[in-house]
């Protein structure tokens, strides 16, 4: 890969870009009635590539998570604009959105909570399915291919999200994203509820399935360790703005922007020794400010 520059601005337009988010502004309602609204995205921009992995990374309340339910269509955009494939879709109705799950789906974060507890999950991965307009059969067929493709047995859709483990729903999860072929999965936070050898797991996994089908993603998190392991490029969101855009090698190793080290030194790691002189390099930059 090669590097990329820096971008603190909104990114030139991309004639390659399978989505591109530009000028990106989402308010919402302040607390009380008189309150005046809060600027959640301060004029926000990105690109995600065919079969790219752009990663999205963040503290809490950054901004990331509410950047993804705008490319769904999920929170209202104030300005700016949202572009799948040449077509502008912050404005599209709700016609239109059921029409573009097709091609834009979403794994959310919690497995327990993301799957219908009272739909065994032949039917959870069979209703997009039939919702856009395949027979029983075909799609019971293509039941069948996803639960492979995902690494679980043919029985899986004859039971409930409950009797499975939690990796195990996160799979399912993917399978039901996976569906409808689409071209671009918005993964948010898609393995935080997961313990760490789970999490890899479910990491080679998506790694795993982009390689077969070229499918895009948009893969949200606050851990940048994670967002290294998978993308090709990373942006960086600090209170709604990105402030730092590139190839993840670069990002990840040597970031050009402090709240960027900030995240590099808060990344968990197994080395005790490693662990004791990242917190000194970080006390020393909030001591100092450049944090």
């Amino acid at each position: 890969m090669t590097t990329a520059a820096t971008a603190v601005h909104p990114p030139e337009a991309d004639e390659s870009a399978l989505l591109s988010v530009r000028d990106l502004r989402v308010s919402f309602p302040g607390k009380g009635r008189r309150a005046p609204r809060t600027e959640v995205l301060k004029g926000v921009g990105l690109t995600v590539r065919p079969g790219e992995t752009l990663g999205l990374v963040g503290e809490s309340g950054s901004g990331k998570t509410t950047i993804g339910r705008a490319v769904l269509g999920l929170v209202p955009v104030a300005s700016g604009s949202v572009t799948f494939d040449g077509e502008r879709i912050d404005t599209a109705g709700k016609a239109r959105r059921r029409a573009l799950s097709r091609d834009l789906q979403v794994i959310f974060q919690d497995p327990y909570t993301s799957l219908n507890p009272s739909l065994t999950v032949g039917d959870t991965l069979a209703e997009p399915l039939l919702g856009q307009g395949a027979d029983a059969r075909e799609a019971g067929g293509r039941v069948g291919e996803l639960l492979d493709r995902v690494h679980l047995p043919s029985d899986a859709a004859r039971r409930l999200p409950r009797e499975f483990s939690g990796g195990q729903r996160q799979r399912v999860a993917i399978a039901r994203a996976l569906a409808l072929r689409p071209r671009l999965v918005v993964c948010d936070e898609p393995v935080s509820a997961l313990d760490l050898t789970t999490q890899r797991t479910v990491l080679e996994l998506l790694l795993e399935l982009q390689e077969e089908t070229g499918v895009s993603y948009l893969f949200v998190s606050h851990d940048l360790s994670v967002v290294r392991f998978m993308s090709h490029r990373v942006s960086v969101i600090h209170r709604g703005e990105i402030v730092e855009t590139g190839d993840a090698d670069r990002i990840t190793r040597s970031p050009g922007h402090p709240y960027t080290r900030t995240l590099l030194l808060s990344a968990p790691v197994t080395d005790v020794a490693e662990q004791r002189r990242r917190r000194e390099l970080r006390g020393t930059a909030e001591a100092t400010g450049s944090a």
